[in-house]
Order: C-alpha cells, then structure tokens, then sequence
C-alpha cells in the first residue's frame, strides 16, 4: 500500500465517515493541533534520561488517548457515527492525570512565582509540549461553540496542560536543575 492518495492534492481531507472538507476547517485544526501535542510528547518521551523511565509507560499511555481524541475528533457527531474501534476517552483517564499530579506535587516546592518554560532538556521539551496542549485545547474549544464536543475531550486536555507543567518541574527537580521563576522588568 502506497502511503500516498493524491487525494488530497486539492487542499481537501476526509473525516472519518467518509465526508471530505477542506484542510483548514475547523474540525480539522482541532485534531491536528491534538496529532501536533502527540508529536511534541513522543519528542519528550524519546529524551527522558535514565532517572525518569518508570514515567515512559505512563506518558505513552497519554500518547495513546491523544491518538483516541483526535479519532474522535475526525468524527462529526452529527454526520456519521464513532467507529466501533475507536475507545472513549472516560473521566478515569483525567481522574488519573490528577492524582499523577498530585504525586509529583508531593516532590517540589510549593510555586510562589511564575516559571519561565525550560530549565533542562527534558524539561523543556516537556513545557513545549504544554504549550501545544494549550493550543489543541483553543482549537477543540473553537470547534465546540460550532459543533457538538465531547466535553470530557476539553477537559482531559486542560488538565493534560497541568500535567505537563507539573511533569516539566518535576523533571528539573530530578535533574538538580532549578525552575526559572519570572522576574518582570520594572
């Protein structure tokens, strides 16, 4: 099988369910931005250093539900239904993202400043991939004041954004690397 088409050569793509639209509608944007989240957290899963392997199996699992919301998100609910292949993403999955938050919490320093994204390689890969969480989360928020949204989508990616934040600092922290706290300018 060629991975090619050609199909698309006209600025078109197809949504599951087989209706065609172009490529920077909405619905689009929306899934794309969540496969750009997936593609920034697999860079950071590839450079976890050795003291923070027993995370690899946990981020790749979010990796997966990442794959699972932009297949939802190819799905126009009002035009076809979800294929039987595709899982939901349930309320456990954020539920498990905020008591993984809540563990590493447990090992850094309470926040009294805001932190500039970066400190160690890990770390920053980990605060660019918050940030493309927090884009994803504006397209899927365009999308759902035009079309229907599964709302645990929006909320599992809002708190992925925390998760990131939280998992970035504490990789510094493993590292011996210091958060960058903000300091405006006067």
């Amino acid at each position: 099988m060629k991975i090619y088409t050609r199909k698309g050569d006209g600025g078109e793509t197809a949504l599951f369910g087989g209706r065609r639209v172009m490529k920077d509608e909405l619905r689009v944007e929306a899934y794309g931005a969540v496969d750009e989240l997936n593609s920034a957290l697999g860079l950071a899963v590839a450079r976890l250093p050795k003291e923070m392997k027993e995370w690899r199996d946990s981020l790749m699992a979010i990796q997966s539900d990442l794959f699972t919301l932009g297949a939802i998100l190819a799905t126009p609910k009002a035009r076809a239904a979800k294929p039987e292949h595709i899982p939901e993403v349930r309320e456990a999955r954020v539920e498990a993202l905020e008591a993984w938050i809540d563990r590493l919490d447990e090992e850094l320093a309470p926040l009294k400043a805001f932190v500039l994204p970066g400190g160690g390689e890990c770390a920053g890969t980990l605060h660019l991939a918050r940030s493309v969480c927090r884009r994803a989360e504006r397209r899927v928020v365009a999308l759902a004041k035009l079309e229907e949204v599964e709302p645990v989508i929006i909320k599992y990616l809002n708190r992925l954004s925390d998760f990131l934040f939280t998992v970035a600092r504490a990789a510094n922290a493993r590292q011996g690397v210091a958060d960058v706290e903000w300091q405006p300018e006067s």
